[in-house]
């Protein structure tokens, strides 16, 4: 059967009238192939977009990790802020990008990858699309050379300390004082010496090796920068997937807030977004995660010459603070997850808070938040788009509002 794409849905996929899923097809292409389900098999592209290109990436094809590498980059550029205006305008609310920040080549400085055992040794990459099947990831386009030099050694340690019938996960993350590993799947080894763990993150430069969230060994601290002050995150922690886009919503962020001289961070994380203005603004941080809080005050224990900084430890969801409460403040920083923060952002329109900026992932949940500020009486004054997971369809977005 043939069909015509009608347009990208939200993980990147043609999507044809019914709707018809179609893997990596554009809007506006004739497709045929088998259908299954909801889903068209053993695609082939019977009338190209012009927006298509050949994948830069030879791994593409096998690869799950990258959605979008046969999309000209103009054209997917063009594609997520349109996702942002539609979301908006499904609110009710007009809105234009005013600048959209992709993050360069070989620039995703933290990742999830799977090694699993094999005959001849063992494999470590990303899963293939839509399969349990592991795939290698060398050459990538998307991983920093530093994720990309270490997996060798993570194939060395599949090997050495995988079982035969399991998978490893690898959390990693390179920082400015080199690689943090964190390990999961090695329920076979609990009762193990990890002595031989530790020779092997010494062996291969790792700064610091986890198992779950349990430090087995510290080389060097691992290490972030957020203005003056420098973190050490723990295992897992959460953070900007680039550093060039970690600097382009801490711009924006900073822009917003121009005039503030008392912030209030919410869901601050280990103060990514917030840290950067303590040097002209005092600043209180919430958070749910102790451990990433224990982590920004310390690095602002050893922090000279910025403002006071302090923190609460505070489920947002389930106790958001009161607008009542915001009083000493003048403006805020939200960053919540995928969900949003509906009831949070709700106090927050009954806020006198001159300027907010609010940070998300989440074209859908973003658009609904932002319909409780305007509706509270803040004008949403401008959107930036950030990209950092570059040929995905995840989206970023940053926006400044004000109180009318």
């Amino acid at each position: 059967m043939e069909l015509t794409i009608e347009r990208l849905g939200h993980l990147g996929d043609g999507l044809a009238a019914g709707p018809i899923f179609v893997d990596r097809a554009l809007p506006g292409e004739v497709v045929s192939g088998d259908l299954l389900g909801d889903r068209l098999q053993n695609t082939r592209i019977v009338t190209p977009s012009e927006h298509r290109i050949t994948p830069l990436c030879s791994a593409f094809k096998r690869c799950g990790g990258c959605a979008l590498h046969h999309a000209h980059p103009d054209f997917v550029a063009q594609w997520k802020q349109e996702v942002v205006v539609r979301a908006l305008a499904a609110q009710g609310i007009t809105a234009e990008i005013q600048a959209l920040h992709t993050s360069p080549e070989n620039s995703r400085r933290r990742a999830k990858l799977t090694g699993r055992r094999t005959k001849k040794g063992a494999t470590v990459g990303f899963f293939g699309k839509a399969s349990d099947t592991i795939q290698p990831i060398e050459p990538c386009k998307v991983l920093v050379p530093e994720i990309m030099s270490i997996i060798p050694a993570l194939e060395q340690f599949t090997v050495q300390f995988g079982s035969r019938k399991g998978q490893l996960g690898f959390w990693i993350l390179a920082t400015d004082r080199g690689i943090d590993v964190s390990v999961e799947g090695l329920d076979h080894l609990a009762d193990t010496d990890f002595g031989p763990f530790a020779q092997w993150a010494g062996s291969n430069g790792i700064a610091r090796l986890s198992v779950g969230n349990e430090i087995i060994c510290q080389h060097q601290a691992p290490q972030m920068t957020f203005g003056r002050v420098k973190v050490s995150p723990p295992p897992r922690a959460f953070t900007q997937a680039t550093s060039a886009g970690e600097r382009a919503l801490q711009a924006a962020v900073a822009r917003a807030l121009a005039g503030a001289d008392r912030v209030v961070d919410l869901f601050s994380g280990a103060g990514t977004l917030g840290l950067p203005l303590a040097d002209r603004a005092t600043l209180h941080c919430f958070e749910n995660d102790a451990g990433l809080l224990e982590a920004l005050a310390h690095g602002v224990r050893h922090t000279q010459g910025i403002k006071s900084v302090t923190t609460s430890t505070r489920d947002l969801f389930r106790n958001p603070v009161d607008h009542t409460d915001l009083k000493p403040f003048n403006a805020a920083i939200i960053d919540p997850p995928r969900a949003g923060a509906e009831q949070q952002v709700g106090q927050l329109a009954q806020s006198d808070l001159r300027d907010i900026a609010m940070v998300s992932c989440n074209p859908v949940s973003f658009a609904r938040d932002a319909a409780l500020l305007c509706n509270g009486g803040y004008l949403l004054k401008w959107i930036e788009v950030v990209d950092q997971f570059r040929w995905s369809p995840h989206i970023e977005i940053v926006a400044h509002f004000s109180k009318v």
